[in-house]
């Protein structure tokens, strides 16, 4: 009896990981600002409706945002001259693009949430020498927009969700299915920088910056991590030195096309 049920157990396991595979592969789409092929758990307007649903609390965790209206301005000009400039002004985010400083001077950061909201730490916008390493950063997230990251790694999570739930129930396997998904994530989001570097460099030599400002953007990342900073496999950024020669892979690229 107790073998029948252990059958039956593999048998639902088989099942809900098959559903699980089925439902993340008919998300596929191909993304027309990469070419790449991606599963997707938002269409675009989910995209920014998320955005700006969190766009509040996101400010909040980093001081809110910066009282100097001329580095706003700034970092406003720079943003729109990107945008305007490339493909992303002819995107479903052309007219939701947004660009915040934040208060924070502490935490040298930059992010951006889907559908457009980007936002830049006080921290690392005063470590910045030019307009054109602002441009480095600035383009870089909004490579992570139209690289559709967010939407992506959603539906990555939801998959690695769905097959440790179908291990747990088949064969007391989720937490090696769970470990399997953390490091693929981890995979992924390293893969995610990258792209999003070589669409900055891109989007930099759309709007005429000098796309080697961002190779100094990478070393002002990699002087306030120090040496400390944590081993690449073990991070969603690849280590900045790789990240540098992809940088200017990307930008003999694009000065051939």
């Amino acid at each position: 009896m107790m073998r029948g049920n252990w059958k039956i157990r593999i048998f639902i396991g088989l099942a809900l990981a098959a559903f699980a595979l089925v439902k993340y592969c008919g998300s596929k789409e191909e993304n027309p600002y990469t070419g790449r092929v991606q599963a997707i758990a938002l269409d675009p307007k989910e995209e920014i409706a998320l955005g700006i649903n969190s766009y509040p609390e996101m400010a909040q965790q980093h001081g809110g945002l910066h009282p100097d209206q001329g580095a706003q301005a700034t970092v406003d000009r720079v943003g729109a001259r990107l945008v305007s400039s490339s493909v992303a002004g002819r995107s479903e985010y052309k007219n939701n693009f947004e660009f915040h400083l934040l208060a924070d001077d502490r935490t040298i950061n930059a992010f951006a949430l889907p559908g457009g909201q980007i936002f830049i730490t006080a921290a690392l916008y005063s470590q910045l020498e030019n307009e054109d390493q602002l441009a480095g950063v600035l383009g870089h997230e909004i490579g992570h927009v139209l690289g559709r990251h967010s939407s992506e790694r959603i539906a990555e999570a939801g998959l690695w969700q769905d097959l440790t739930r179908a291990g747990s129930v088949g064969a007391d396997a989720g937490g090696i299915i769970a470990s399997i998904g953390q490091n693929k994530l981890l995979t992924n989001g390293r893969g995610d920088e990258l792209e999003s570097d070589d669409l900055g460099v891109r989007f930099m030599m759309d709007a005429g910056y000098d796309p080697y400002e961002m190779i100094d953007v990478m070393n002002i990342l990699k002087a306030a991590a120090g040496p400390n900073r944590v081993p690449e496999h073990k991070s969603t950024h690849p280590d900045p030195e790789n990240r540098i020669e992809q940088i200017k892979a990307s930008i003999e690229k694009y000065k051939n096309q």
